[in-house]
């Protein structure tokens, strides 16, 4: 196995709440604000699968901020695969990981522009106006991510807590003035209660996906091992906890019947505010989409960086400038985000698109499920405690891959053997040292 290159960023300009909002911020999107009405027809039983999935998420961060707690180098679940099982199986998993961030960044920008729509009505039906307002923000948040891992850090706190705002409104409202005659039964379905409860942990699973982004920046977080793993299950449980008030705020507020049908739930229960509700959660799911996005590109620009920094990737890409800021690997992560923009607004290619953003969320749990073997491998003999948890968070990631259907797994599968080619083009081309922490 090579030896890692050093190189060293001349600060640490991340902190707890930076790694606390690159886990927060990722995770809740823009699909928590629907996820009342998708869990409506399945009653109060889908809090059942609020606390399978958080239970599961919170098991998956204890076992991250352990492994967090061993390294100090950039990369996450890469680097915890690598130091377990190799070049080959780390360079795969860092492969897949990378691609599911890229393929997420388009995706992210068009829900950004969906929300948008509804202050800029022009941007509805008009397929090049969107395109090039989502290729627009894309680039923004690059550029700032250019500039600096401090100001991407400053943007990610920022809007992380921006898009907290009208959850809190809502959960608020819900609590103070909901009605629990509003709830839904109990299993309104009347399927088997084993059957509602792996349904909605299902749909429930994926407002997690990214709960891992705070582990993977480690060369450019202060005191790293004790930060990382604080924020990563710290940020999973306050997740937790606003997903199940949340739902049942708008479940208090909405009667049930209305809720199974409605398009817009948060929107619905936000009535209660007056006129002003309805936009105050159009803009709480752009500051939403902003935050994940904003996150996406962050990680985007240090996956890459983290397997150059190893000698299995080209060196150019862990060049970094005096904001500590991994340019080209950014750069190449844009563009190739923008090019997947363009081709789904070409005509035919859409169901595809959506496809490959399915295959994204597939692609962040492989990595998760190889953490917990490795740390499984580690803790075997020494910490059977440990060992024990690594195991049902390994199940539980299992289960959420499984879930996610088996054509998804087979394209799944090709990806990462289209990494096979660039795993050996990369070491062949990865003998010169990396350039410093400026250039």
């Amino acid at each position: 196995m090579l030896p890692a290159m050093s190189e060293r960023p001349s600060r640490k300009p991340l902190g707890f709440w930076a790694c606390w909002s690159l886990t927060v911020g990722v995770m809740v999107g823009s699909g928590v604000f629907m996820l009342p009405a998708v869990l409506a027809p399945y009653g109060l039983l889908s809090f059942g699968g609020w606390l399978i999935t958080g239970g599961g998420s919170i098991l998956l961060a204890l076992v991250l901020g352990r492994l967090a707690s061993r390294t100090t180098r950039t990369g996450g679940p890469y680097v915890y695969a690598h130091d377990a099982f190799g070049d080959l199986i780390g360079f795969l998993v860092a492969w897949g990981y990378w691609a599911s961030y890229w393929i997420a960044i388009p995706a992210v920008a068009i829900a950004f522009v969906g929300y948008l729509a509804v202050f800029v009505p022009a941007l509805s039906g008009n397929a090049v106006l969107q395109a090039m307002t989502a290729l627009t923000l894309i680039w923004t948040l690059t550029l700032i991510a250019i500039r600096g891992v401090r100001e991407s850090a400053l943007m990610q706190i920022a809007t992380t807590l921006l898009k907290l705002v009208p959850l809190a409104a809502i959960i608020a409202l819900g609590f103070a003035a909901g009605s629990a005659d509003n709830l839904p039964a109990v299993n309104p379905s009347g399927g088997p209660v084993l059957s509602v409860l792996a349904a909605t942990a299902l749909l429930t699973m994926w407002a997690f996906a990214g709960l891992e982004a705070g582990v993977v920046p480690a060369d450019s977080v202060a005191d790293c091992k004790r930060t990382m793993p604080r924020a990563v299950v710290l940020g999973t449980v306050f997740v937790t906890l606003i997903y199940i008030l949340a739902t049942a705020a708008v479940m208090l507020l909405v009667p049930a019947g209305s809720l199974a049908t409605s398009t817009s739930p948060f929107a619905d229960a936000a009535r209660g505010f007056g006129a002003w509700g309805p936009p105050l959660i159009a803009a709480g799911a752009l500051m939403a989409t902003a935050g994940t996005l904003n996150g996406c590109i962050f990680i985007a620009g240090q996956l890459p960086m983290a397997v150059a920094l190893d000698r299995l990737a080209p060196a150019a890409l862990a060049r970094r400038n005096r904001g500590s800021s991994p340019y080209v690997s950014l750069l190449i992560a844009a563009t190739l985000s923008s090019l997947l923009l363009l081709t789904n607004y070409t005509r035919g290619l859409v169901g595809a698109f959506t496809f490959l953003a399915m295959m994204s969320t597939l692609a962040t749990l492989a990595p998760l499920a190889v953490s917990m073997v490795a740390e499984l491998r580690h803790s075997w003999r020494s910490a059977r405690g440990w060992a024990g948890v690594a195991l049902l968070a390994g199940l539980y990631s299992l289960f959420a891959i499984v879930g996610s259907g088996f054509e998804v797994i087979g394209w799944g599968l090709v990806l990462l053997i289209a990494g096979l080619p660039f795993y050996y083009l990369g070491r062949r081309r990865a003998a010169t040292p990396a350039v410093g922490a400026a250039d």
